[in-house]
């Protein structure tokens, strides 16, 4: 499915095809033909069952798989690798183990020409936009779950990326701790106001969160149907609405088709 929303698009990619070459074992068909603009400051779900090749595209879109067939540019220039403007977080925080939450946050920005004050007051800025205020000096084996997430994202925030990738964030948190985070990432999204592309297997968090979701086919993955979810984030009953369980069945039977697919193995 392509768009024509060049003009707008911060991110376009463009006939997107991927395939691995494992060393042994046949080659595989990941990303067949894929086309996304995505506009500035948009929050954009990719969805679909596993194996669609939706951290394919995202490691695409972030440099660190090369683009083989069609294009990715972002403003319009094509991507060479990664690159300063766009920030990843990972499902497993990632974090140096014998760093401290300060330490760990300065750390990208130890690789940028920033005077030391500067950094520190950056780091210490993002601390406390995450809510981690107070645990400047804890080490990640003393935090909790959300807590090491909070930490991950504050690290990428602080380099001050145009772009925010996310690769299934929230997929090692409990499910309470699950939603406390989605709520948190909505109050940092609306408060830094960067793109975001958030990879999730999880449709309620993709209808609650995202502005649009590209609904991924069965691998090898294309784009199957994009959903607009314009919903009033601030709405506390906005879950139990029935505009929002309805929009929740749709893109639930959308995703539900493509795993029963992804079972049997098809095409």
């Amino acid at each position: 499915m392509a768009e024509n929303r060049d003009a707008a698009a911060q991110i376009v990619i463009d006939r997107v095809s991927h395939v691995y070459r494992p060393p042994r074992g046949r080659p595989v068909n990941a990303l067949d033909n894929v086309s996304l603009n995505i506009g500035d400051r948009e929050f954009v779900a990719l969805l679909g069952p596993s194996g669609c090749g939706k951290s394919t595209l995202l490691y695409l879109v972030g440099g660190f798989l090369p683009v083989e067939h069609g294009a990715i540019r972002v403003e319009g220039r094509p991507i060479a690798g990664p690159g300063p403007d766009r920030g990843i977080v990972f499902q497993h925080f990632a974090l140096f183990p014998w760093k401290t939450v300060l330490q760990n946050v300065l750390y990208g920005l130890e690789k940028q020409d920033i005077p030391r004050d500067e950094r520190t007051r950056r780091a210490r800025e993002f601390i406390d936009l995450v809510g981690l205020g107070g645990f400047e000096d804890s080490y990640p084996s003393q935090l909790s779950g959300g807590m090491k997430q909070r930490a991950a994202i504050a690290r990428t925030l602080a380099i001050d990326p145009q772009i925010l990738l996310m690769d299934e964030p929230f997929g090692a948190l409990d499910a309470q701790t699950r939603s406390l985070m989605q709520a948190e990432l909505l109050n940092i999204w609306q408060r830094s106001r960067k793109t975001v592309v958030f990879v999730t297997h999880d449709v309620h968090e993709a209808v609650f969160l995202a502005d649009r979701i590209a609904v991924m086919s069965a691998r090898p993955g294309h784009i199957k149907e994009i959903v607009e979810s314009r919903f009033d984030k601030d709405d506390p009953g906005l879950p139990r609405s029935p505009a929002f369980v309805e929009m929740v069945d749709h893109v639930w039977n959308l995703v539900r088709g493509e795993a029963i697919l992804a079972q049997r193995g098809a095409p």
